[in-house]
């Protein structure tokens, strides 16, 4: 086994290592490998999640900003030496790598850019068809909410849109180096077997956030930015609050306010 001292973890990175095998290979053992036959792994560390996805059936990158980290993998994996990609996930084209091909996302998230990582996958959503990790469990639970939960918002819709969201199980603290203030929560996401959208989902996007950003209100306050018709906004659904709509209520919302504009 390599030893789990040799990269020191960063906090400006929000690193925490894992440092138990058992919950590592419960991780790799998320992927069901259907629909695709490459693996991205962000955030490897020392690999100790890597080692079970080279295992599997599948091709599997990594993708990696340490360089400390980087030059571990480097020297004990040397297998995926070629396919480790020494770039900043939320800022490199992955294309330049997959050539448009599917591929699944799987990681102990940094909890510092886990929303903008499920951010980046739902814009590339044609080529992602399953996507599975740990977040902060609170992310975790956030992204998997039902409407009429406190923690349903922009996050849970959107993922949902296009995914189906299942919390799988829960981390503690102390099987991480150094061990986060917080639990973790591992989650699976599976793409919809239809997953375009019946409207646009530029304005769909919009109507979500916006509805969001003043949760307490009603959607006919929360949405006065959009100008809608007086018409329109006499609409039953417009008195109900952001989190009382189910994500099939907010792409008719949005129909209809495609319809009025």
């Amino acid at each position: 086994m390599p030893n789990q001292h040799q990269v020191k973890a960063k906090k400006h990175l929000g690193q925490h290592f894992l440092n138990d095998e058992t919950i590592a290979q419960k991780i790799a053992d998320t992927l069901t490998l259907k629909n695709y036959k490459t693996v991205l792994e962000i955030g490897p560390g020392m690999g100790v999640l890597t080692k079970y996805l080279l295992q599997k059936d599948v091709t599997t990158h990594v993708i990696e900003i340490d360089t400390e980290s980087v030059a571990y993998l480097q020297a004990n994996y040397l297998n995926l030496a070629p396919r480790i990609i020494e770039k900043d996930f939320l800022k490199y084209d992955l294309n330049q790598v997959f050539k448009g091909e599917p591929f699944a996302i799987i990681g102990n998230f940094p909890y510092n850019i886990s929303t903008q990582i499920v951010f980046k996958t739902l814009d590339m959503r044609d080529q992602i068809p399953e996507f599975s990790g740990m977040f902060q469990k609170e992310v975790a639970e956030r992204i998997c909410s039902k409407e009429g939960s406190k923690v349903y918002g922009i996050l849970s819709v959107l993922t949902q849109a296009y995914y189906d969201a299942e919390y799988l199980f829960t981390v503690p603290p102390s099987v991480f180096n150094p061990p986060p203030k917080v639990d973790s929560g591992v989650l699976r996401l599976t793409r919809k077997t239809d997953y375009t959208l019946p409207c646009d989902d530029a304005l769909f996007f919009k109507v979500v956030k916006t509805a969001f950003q003043q949760r307490r209100k009603t959607i006919r306050n929360s949405l006065k930015t959009l100008n809608l018709s007086d018409n329109l906004k006499a609409n039953g659904i417009f008195d109900k609050r952001p989190e009382q709509l189910n994500v099939q209520q907010f792409i008719e919302l949005t129909q209809l306010i495609e319809k009025d504009m």
